[in-house]
């Protein structure tokens, strides 16, 4: 009679990897001083700080006096999921209005290129 194979080892089963793909979370697509990437918001916004201003206004669908100020700050980072606080507004803005609102306008110029604005 013949000698049976004897098993030694068990069939594993395959496990498969599985990645887990964490999203982004949103952020500034330009940065508070990145003014240099955009020359003409830059200009702009120093020059004619409440022309800029009404830009935003009217691109946000708001009043022209509100272009400037921390609550359009404050709608645009929540529409955008961007993180931040209402104190973290108050400060960019009342130390550097002219920067901030450039930070606005690029941030709107770029999501329009994109689609998502």
């Amino acid at each position: 009679m013949a000698a049976q194979p004897v098993i030694v080892t068990q069939p594993q089963p395959q496990v498969q990897q599985v990645v887990v793909i964490q999203p982004q979370q949103p952020q500034w697509l330009t940065g508070l001083c990145d003014c240099c990437t955009d020359c003409g918001v830059c200009l702009c916004g120093t020059f004619c700080f409440h022309c800029l201003g009404c830009q935003v206004a009217a691109d946000m669908n708001e009043c022209c006096c509100c272009g400037t100020t921390m609550a359009m700050r404050s709608v645009y980072r929540t529409k955008y999921h961007i993180p931040g606080s209402l104190c973290d507004d108050f400060c960019t803005v009342l130390c550097c209005p002219v920067l901030s609102l450039c930070q606005i306008k690029r941030d709107i110029n770029r999501r329009r290129a994109l689609g998502i604005f």
